[in-house]
């Protein structure tokens, strides 16, 4: 609670704060680029990205800092949703910036950058242009606009040609999923709702530049890049030393067990339903409801917002949007025919998923096998159950 108090705070003081007129810098000011680590929370997870300027002869020390949210923006949660929120440029004093993330303990690395006065002061301008409340907003994308990678932009602006990257270092390209998972643990909600939410267009290799949607490749990036011929990053230093926070989670937290218990709890019902030879229209209507609600939302994300990353997911194979109106015929005592047809599709369509896994057109979390068991189950009881009361239908 703490530190979400003190981010407002932040974001009060500097909404008063006054945009600078143009200023020119003296030949002790500096630029570098600050790299924060991993926090606890979702959106801090894959970290920071900012540019600092100091200049002693003007008492300048501030943060320009990408990827802000506006909470004055009308309908702020639901044009979040559905991405079209739109998100901002800020600039604070280093020592707020400082101060919040000692609070949230999150490391800080800062690249000091070879750069002349001109050049200096060419990126002063340019980001106190980008602060002029007509030049401020601008539509956030998570993998090709975010706080990383409005960064290199911000150089290839100001610097022009003689700014280059070399990709050398970069031996392993991994698709975007890769690179989301790298700091998230598979077995937490937040990394299982990731991969539900994001399709197979994530499931791609993204190319050396794309790498750097992710602060700690802009970061491993500058090093192995060059201004004019020599390296643009001339001194390193370590502002916060603290180590990343490791996830212990208790277990009867984590979606393992929510999910293994799932299975044994479908198990366990659908063996005493074949030995009894009955039915728990319960069971099959939370299925249904639960599988039909989540094809519900994937296919929003996927036809209903402007998220790139939420295109093209076949999560909405096995969780099938019409099963949320058959999960009202399931409680019946007599269902319709036809709805063996209906469940054997959707058998299919477990296959099917495990198919495009299995070739990597889209890769899903781990613990989707423990769903998709649970499914499979339930459905080749609900198949022999159903045709053994309707043999025509065998």
């Amino acid at each position: 609670m703490f530190k979400k108090i003190s981010f407002f705070l932040i974001l009060f003081f500097t909404s008063f704060w006054g945009h600078s007129q143009n200023v020119e810098l003296s030949p002790l000011s500096k630029i570098s680029l600050l790299t924060v680590g991993t926090g606890e929370d979702l959106a801090a997870k894959f970290g920071h990205s900012a540019i600092r300027i100091q200049d002693p002869t003007l008492g300048i020390d501030e943060v320009y800092g990408y990827g802000t949210y506006d909470f004055e923006d009308p309908n702020f949660y639901l044009n979040f949703t559905r991405g079209k929120l739109s998100y901002t440029i800020s600039r604070i004093p280093f020592k707020y910036f400082d101060y919040s993330y000692q609070q949230e303990k999150r490391w800080i690395i800062e690249q000091a950058l070879d750069l002349n006065l001109q050049q200096r002061t060419a990126i002063v301008a340019f980001l106190e242009h980008n602060l002029l409340p007509e030049n401020k907003k601008y539509k956030y994308d998570f993998l090709f606009d975010n706080c990383a990678t409005r960064i290199p932009l911000v150089f290839e602006k100001t610097l022009g040609s003689s700014f280059k990257f070399d990709y050398g270092y970069l031996e392993n390209k991994l698709t975007f999923r890769e690179l989301i998972r790298l700091k998230l643990n598979p077995n937490t909600w937040s990394n299982f709702g990731i991969d539900l939410a994001l399709g197979s267009v994530i499931d791609r290799k993204a190319t050396p530049y794309e790498h750097l949607f992710l602060p700690i490749y802009v970061y491993e990036q500058m090093k192995h890049t060059t201004l004019d011929g020599k390296p643009i990053v001339k001194k390193e230093s370590v502002l916060l030393n603290i180590p990343e926070q490791e996830d212990h989670s208790l277990i009867f937290l984590t979606p393992v067990f929510w999910l293994s218990l799932l299975l044994v709890l479908v198990s366990f019902i659908t063996y005493t339903d074949y030995k009894n030879f009955r039915r728990n229209k319960w069971l099959d209507f939370s299925l249904f409801l639960v599988t039909g609600l989540a094809g519900v939302l994937i296919l929003f994300l996927w036809f209903g917002t402007d998220h790139l990353a939420t295109k093209a997911n076949f999560n909405s194979l096995w969780a099938f949007a019409p099963n949320i109106i058959i999960a009202f015929i399931m409680i019946k005592k007599e269902i319709p025919t036809w709805l063996i047809t209906y469940i054997i599709f959707l058998t299919l369509l477990l296959g099917i998923t495990c198919i495009l896994w299995m070739f990597k057109i889209q890769v899903f979390s781990i613990l989707l096998v423990i769903v998709l068991l649970a499914l499979a189950i339930r459905f080749l009881f609900l198949i022999y159950y159903f045709k053994s009361k309707h043999p025509s239908k065998k």
